[in-house]
């Protein structure tokens, strides 16, 4: 199945005009006339799934912010904090045509009432700044000023991408996942100091119902970048030619990333539905030289999906049905050269540096996951002692009182890892194979002639977040900007 350009225009968008004759801005036209409830059906019935990885749908998400707001004040909160390695979508997408994505937000808005806009992306994204700078500033000059828009950035870390973390930095703190949901509890009024993630406790159904004027909580709608460039589409060209592409479960198309063990690395959208064979031949180009492809990670998420189920089509169901998951759609191809062990760490390093230390077994059972698997990488020998039996016993405990998904992840992802690593872990073990570097699991910081360019500042990174590392937040964390 061919790739496709609904929302990642064939041409990259610079001006507003070159927005408007593609029909942009229709979209958020639609919502002036039929209002917050029938935008909200609109999205219901399109069958529109969140892109940011969970794939929840994104009506039901709208439906339950307006039903938890009462009098409250909400926020809309754009998430382009893109860091799950393989991924480079959200940026290909802003860096295409950023109006449709301050489109989709100002039709949110639109839908929960909200009068203030927070787009959050990572300080490091200059480019992709700059351009939603351009976006919101063409959107203001043209009579767009009951909404307040505005840029938040953050730091290089893994967690900022989390909901109620990303709320934690846009408040100008570490990112720290808190308890509470952000339709519970959102944005502040103020910037507060230091850490005080932990102090939120999880509002109960009472909370939920009191409502009053009294009531300072807030409550917060955050949808991914990819998420509301969709929503714009689905507005401007109904529901019916949403769906008219993808599959029942999962309409509309996906924004795909391949690198790894293929010929060519890059971005391309593709319908739901599509094989995720196809997406490989026509976006990766087929494995490298005679090698042969074995597997594919979606980025530190979801377990391995191997090559005798690369039929899967592209589908949050059906990739769950097959034992993996589709996440953000970017895939880390495997071949037959790939050190699976190495493989194995180098996720294991990633989850661990990146996990935030606010619940002990994740930071501490995470970096002894890592370190056994590192044992394995560097062929040490291991005489009395059961390294898979250790690492077994660490993966049943690591997600113990989690509040956030980091810590699952080495039961999905790193698990699979190792166990498809078996035999190569064994012959490490026994000193039949040497040690194999390190497998650099870690974000895209750029796609450069068909090659991606993985972040090796990653390798700087301090796992206990000490002061000076690059994944600490200095002083008040994230910076407001318009």
């Amino acid at each position: 199945m061919a790739r496709t350009n609904r929302i990642l225009r064939r041409n990259t968008v610079d001006t507003f005009d070159d927005f408007t004759a593609l029909g942009g801005g229709r979209g958020l036209q639609k919502a002036a006339e039929i209002g917050p409830r029938e935008i909200i059906e609109m999205i219901e019935a399109s069958g529109l799934r969140g892109r940011g990885g969970a794939g929840f749908p994104t009506g039901t998400k709208w439906r339950t912010v307006t039903e938890m707001t009462g009098t409250r004040p909400v926020s809309v909160v754009v998430n382009g904090a893109e860091g799950e390695p393989g991924t480079f979508k959200d940026r290909t997408l802003i860096s295409n045509d950023p109006f449709q994505v301050v489109e989709g937000a100002l039709i949110a808005a639109r839908a929960v009432g909200a009068e203030n806009v927070v787009f959050a992306v990572k300080e490091q994204f200059t480019d992709q700044i700059e351009r939603l700078r351009t976006a919101i500033a063409a959107f203001e000059s043209r009579g767009i000023d009951d909404v307040v828009l505005r840029v938040v950035t953050g730091p290089a870390s893994y967690l900022f991408g989390e909901e109620s973390a990303l709320l934690e930095v846009v408040e100008g703190r570490p990112p720290l996942p808190r308890v509470t949901p952000p339709y519970r509890r959102g944005l502040g009024d103020e910037v507060g100091e230091g850490n005080e993630a932990s102090d939120l406790s999880l509002a109960g159904e009472a909370d939920a119902e009191r409502v009053d004027e009294t009531d300072a909580s807030t409550t917060a709608l955050v949808n991914n970048v990819e998420t509301m460039a969709n929503v714009a589409f689905v507005l401007a060209h109904g529901v019916d030619e949403f769906r008219s592409v993808g599959t029942d479960a999962t309409p509309g198309t996906a924004i795909c990333t391949i690198s790894g063990a293929v010929a060519e690395h890059g971005v391309a959208e593709f319908a739901m539905g599509t094989p995720f064979w196809d997406v490989l031949d026509s976006l990766g180009d087929g494995a490298v030289d005679d090698h042969t492809v074995i597997g594919a990670i979606s980025g530190t998420a979801n377990a391995v999906l191997p090559a005798d189920r690369f039929d899967t089509p592209l589908c949050f169901d059906a990739f769950s049905a097959a034992g993996s998951g589709l996440g953000a759609a970017g895939f880390i191809v495997l071949d037959d050269h790939t050190d699976l062990a190495a493989t194995a760490h180098g996720v294991a390093r990633f989850l661990a540096i990146e996990s935030c230390g606010q619940c002990q077994p994740c930071k501490v059972d995470g970096g002894a996951i890592a370190d056994r698997l590192d044992v394995i990488r560097r062929s040490e020998q291991a005489a009395g002692r059961d390294i898979d039996s250790e690492i077994d016993g660490l993966l049943s405990t690591v997600a113990d009182g989690a509040r956030c998904g980091l810590a699952s992840q080495h039961q999905t992802a790193v698990a699979s890892l190792h166990e498809l690593a078996c035999a190569a872990n064994a012959s490490h073990l026994s000193g039949e194979l040497g040690p194999a570097g390190i497998d650099l699991i870690a974000p895209i910081a750029d796609i450069v002639d068909g090659l991606a360019v993985t972040d090796r500042s990653h390798l700087d990174k301090n796992a206990d977040w000490a002061p000076g590392s690059s994944v600490s937040v200095s002083g008040s964390g994230g910076t407001p900007s318009t």
